[in-house]
């Protein structure tokens, strides 16, 4: 009785093993269709595994190849993990971020990354400066600057004169350094900006003729403003109260305020004394004042 209780026991477990084994081979099979469907959807790119700095030379450890949707693939993304070292990188990536075409220097070009970031038509002009000329350390690359020149005028009597002579103009450079580093301030002896061909003539006798003086202005105002400079003369005839005055609502003036002439005191009121006066049956009245 024992041993019928013992084969029915073994055989339970060899028909449940039996079962478990074609359900297990069975996920299996369908886990790894979906794996070879989903292998033949995607595409293997090259992505960052590490911040990339913009001017830097991208090195095998700070790529990788990792599958992506074919029906996503970023346009100009390199699939040849060969292709990417030894490139520059013209932006910054951040890491897990496609490597593509655009964001590269091309790989034929030998030249400095300077003249690579100067755009199309225009000219890099250095110039050079102090702490205070830098706006206390706080220009940066890609930042935008006005220029102010200081010279003798020479229709003025020789007479000082100072006066915007360029506008927003692109800076390229903070010394030796071509990328921001965190906008924090940094002492530089020079400074690069991005000019037109004309531009450059104007500076370039700006800077042997005067002081030049950098003034930083906001990224997004692109304003041009016409100015008419100023002399000793106007200097010391500025009047700040009826100087315009910047708000975030924008540019009032400010109202002069007129001090009330004091009105002149009322008159002083006169007072008259009235005594009675009786003289048997007479009566009269004397006025005192």
């Amino acid at each position: 009785m024992n041993n019928k209780r013992i084969l029915i026991a073994v055989g339970v477990a060899i028909v449940l093993a039996l079962f478990a084994s074609a359900g297990a081979y069975k996920f299996l099979t369908e886990r790894g269709r979906m794996a070879e469907q989903a292998r033949l959807q995607t595409a293997g790119i090259v992505v960052a595994v590490a911040d990339i700095p913009f001017a830097s030379t991208i090195t095998p450890n700070q790529v990788t190849v990792i599958p992506w949707p074919k029906g996503n693939l970023p346009q100009g993304a390199i699939d040849d993990p060969k292709a990417v070292p030894g490139r520059v990188a013209r932006r910054e990536f951040v890491a897990g971020e496609p490597i593509v075409e655009s964001k590269l220097f091309p790989a034929d070009k030998v030249t400095g990354i300077l003249s690579l970031k100067l755009p199309v038509g225009m000219r890099a002009f250095t110039i050079q400066v102090n702490e205070v000329v830098g706006v206390g350390g706080f220009i940066v690359p890609d930042a935008r600057v006005d220029v102010v020149l200081t010279t003798s005028s020479a229709s003025r009597g020789g007479e000082k004169i100072s006066k915007i002579v360029l506008e927003e103009i692109q800076v390229l450079a903070a010394g030796q350094a071509v990328e921001r580093k965190d906008n924090k301030p940094v002492t530089v002896n020079t400074v690069t900006l991005a000019v037109t061909p004309e531009d450059a003539e104007r500076l370039a006798l700006a800077v042997h003729d005067g002081k030049l003086v950098l003034v930083l202005r906001n990224f997004l105002d692109n304003a041009v403003v016409t100015t008419t400079g100023i002399d000793k003369a106007r200097l010391l005839a500025y009047n700040r109260s009826a100087h315009p005055i910047a708000t975030e609502k924008g540019t009032v003036k400010p109202k002069r305020v007129v001090k009330a002439k004091a009105s002149p005191p009322p008159p002083a009121i006169k007072r008259v004394y009235i005594v009675e006066v009786i003289k048997g049956t007479k009566r009269s009245e004397e006025r005192f004042d």
